[in-house]
C-alpha cells in the first residue's frame, strides 16, 4: 500500500517543552484512520509539526515520497495533505467563495472544484458572498472542509471537526466525510467524539504522553473501549 503520511520516531517540541516522544504513525492511500486520546497528549501537535508550528527535532516525517526536513505551512498541501484545523481558522475579511479560493492556491487539479464543493455544501453557495466569519459554527466547519478539499488532497487531516457543534451537524459531517472518502481521499480524523469515530474511521491509533500506545480496527472495539482512551 502507498503511504501518504508516515511519522517514524518523531520528537517534537514547543520551545523547551518536549511534546511528541518517538511518535510512530502512518496513513496509507484510501485509509480512514482516527487519532484519539485525551486533551494534552499531543494530537494537535502532530498537525502542528507537519505545518512547522512545532519544532521537529528527531525522527522523520514523510509525505508520500517526500521527506519533510524543514516543515512549513504550505508544504503539506503541495504534497497532497490538506488540514482542516482545530478552530476552523476562517479568514475574517474574506467571503465564503474567497475563503474557498484560498484552498485552490496550490494549483493541484482533481475532482474538487468550487462547483463540486457547492454540491457537497449547498449552503455555502447560498452564502457565497457572505463574510466567512458571519456563518454559524457548523457552516464555518463546512467552509473549512470545503477550503481544504479545494487543494485536491490525497489525505484530508481533520483536527477535532466536531468541537462545539450540535449533534445534528456532527451527523451531517459524518455523512460528508464518508462521501469524501468514497471519492478516494484518505482521512486522518483527530477526534474525541467516539460516535463520529465509529461512523467514519476503519482504524484507530490511541495516543498518551506524546506517543501512540494502542491501535487496531474500529469495528473490533465497542464505543466504551474506544472512549477509555479519551478519559481524563
Amino acid at each position: 500500500m502507498t503511504s501518504l503520511l508516515r511519522f517514524e520516531q518523531v520528537d517534537a517540541y514547543y520551545g523547551a517543552a518536549h511534546i511528541l516522544h518517538a511518535l510512530t504513525l502512518h496513513v496509507n492511500a484510501g485509509e480512514r484512520v482516527a487519532l484519539i486520546g485525551r486533551n494534552g497528549v499531543g494530537k494537535s501537535t502532530l498537525v502542528n509539526t507537519i505545518l512547522g508550528l512545532a519544532s521537529l527535532r528527531g525522527g522523520s516525517i514523510r509525505l508520500g515520497e517526500y521527506t519533510l526536513t524543514r516543515p512549513r505551512t504550505y508544504i503539506a498541501a503541495q504534497h497532497g495533505i490538506s488540514v482542516v484545523p482545530q478552530g476552523r481558522r476562517i479568514v475574517a475579511n474574506l467571503t465564503v467563495q474567497e475563503n474557498l479560493r484560498l484552498g485552490a492556491a496550490t494549483g493541484r487539479k482533481g475532482h474538487w472544484t468550487q462547483a463540486e464543493v457547492y454540491k457537497l455544501f449547498p449552503i455555502l453557495q447560498e452564502r457565497a458572498d457572505t463574510p466567512g466569519t458571519a456563518l454559524s459554527g457548523g457552516q464555518q466547519q463546512m467552509l473549512a472542509v470545503g477550503r481544504a478539499l479545494m487543494a485536491n488532497p490525497t489525505l484530508l487531516l481533520l483536527d477535532e471537526p466536531s468541537e462545539g457543534l450540535a449533534p445534528v451537524v456532527v451527523d451531517q459531517l459524518a455523512a460528508i466525510f464518508g462521501h469524501v472518502a468514497a471519492q478516494g481521499t484518505a482521512l486522518l480524523l483527530i477526534e474525541q467524539n467516539m460516535s463520529l469515530v465509529m461512523r467514519v474511521a476503519e482504524r484507530y491509533c490511541a495516543m498518551a504522553k506524546g506517543a501512540v500506545v494502542a491501535e487496531g480496527l474500529v469495528r473490533e472495539q465497542g464505543i466504551g473501549e474506544l472512549h477509555r482512551h479519551v478519559m481524563v
